[in-house]
């Protein structure tokens, strides 16, 4: 599990596992994830990439501080209350200043979104 007192603790936990060195985290989706419709908020899903895409930044980096600059999110398929959502974060290219990443959250290997996310390495002043 990764700890995190700030706006992660109140959606998640989070959790964190390596597979054939592919990082995956997920979230197990309750009731407080729900939408009007009974469906995993999209918010949701848009925050664990968000969040996700950043580690995977950070850890590539070594950039203690990074920034989101831009996210791209593609909803593909819908995911239901109890579906545990994993992520799968990529660096796809980093620069000397921003770092680009590729993530796919996906139930059961069922994509449900796609994003694409720019991180803006932020340097101590």
């Amino acid at each position: 599990m990764i700890h995190d007192d700030g706006f992660i603790d109140l959606v998640g936990p989070l959790w964190h596992r390596c597979v054939d060195g592919t990082n995956e985290y997920a979230i197990a989706t309750a009731a407080k994830h729900r939408n009007k419709r009974g469906l995993v908020q999209g918010g949701l899903m848009m925050t664990l990439a968000d969040r996700t895409s950043g580690i995977a930044a950070r850890d590539q980096s070594g950039a203690p501080h990074l920034a989101t600059v831009q996210m791209d999110t593609h909803f593909v398929d819908a995911a239901e209350i109890g579906e545990v959502l994993i992520s799968r974060p990529r660096v796809v290219r980093t620069t000397r200043s921003l770092i680009f990443t590729s993530t796919e959250v996906s139930v059961d290997r069922r994509c449900i979104i796609l994003a694409h996310g720019v991180f803006k390495i932020v340097r101590p002043r």
